[in-house]
């Protein structure tokens, strides 16, 4: 079962992803905070944005590797290379913080592999808003994440919320973090486990 979390920055990826591989004794990938460019591309976002997305891209291909050699494991991963490219590399574009030709590139790059990358069994995004997403950053305390503008983040959620209705094809599970909130609240566990619950069970009568 390969199990993909999506949302925004700030959304509480990295901690549903800790609390499920633990439960179902899963292998997790995560992605990498220790991106040697993303101080560089907070303070400077223009000169840096190409750096950042392609030294990530390069990070999610190795992942995918790593989950198409892994067997029949279950699996539960910290972002996908959806979003990096639909998301972050799309939204840049736009603010015309990555040039044409950058974007074209990058894009040229994304769609040499996505041949390659499994769909996940099943997509859980993680939607919030700027608010929320604001208190989460600041309460984790990244430092280089201090300063990022909330009109960033308002743009991110757009491209999320098209890409999830819009362009994405997979099984998607929303859980609304506004209101959701699955480390105070074991229902809200509950709820996220019980579909997973049932998407093994589909797996496993599909196999038959």
């Amino acid at each position: 079962m390969y199990i993909a979390i999506a949302g925004n920055i700030g959304s509480g990826k990295t901690t549903l992803t800790e609390m499920l591989t633990e439960r179902y004794g899963a292998k997790a990938y995560y992605e990498q905070s220790d991106n040697p460019y993303i101080g560089d591309f907070y303070n400077d976002m223009n000169r840096w944005s190409f750096n950042l997305q392609m030294y990530f891209l390069g990070s999610r291909i190795q992942q995918t590797m790593d989950i198409l050699r892994s067997g029949p494991v279950d699996i539960f991963q910290d972002r996908t290379v959806y979003e990096d490219a639909y998301i972050f590399a799309d939204n840049l574009h736009r603010m015309g913080l990555m040039s044409g030709r950058d974007f074209d590139t990058y894009m040229s790059i994304f769609g040499l592999i996505t041949n390659l990358v499994p769909r996940p069994d099943l997509l859980i995004y993680l939607k919030a808003s700027v608010p929320t997403l604001i208190s989460q950053i600041r309460r984790r305390g990244r430092a280089y994440e201090m300063n990022i503008d909330e009109q960033y983040l308002r743009r991110l959620n757009d491209r999320y919320d098209d890409w999830i209705e819009n362009i994405y094809r997979g099984e998607v599970l929303v859980i609304d973090k506004d209101r959701e909130d699955f480390v105070a609240d074991a229902a809200v566990m509950e709820k996220i486990c019980a579909r997973l619950d049932r998407k093994r069970e589909e797996l496993e009568t599909a196999k038959k």
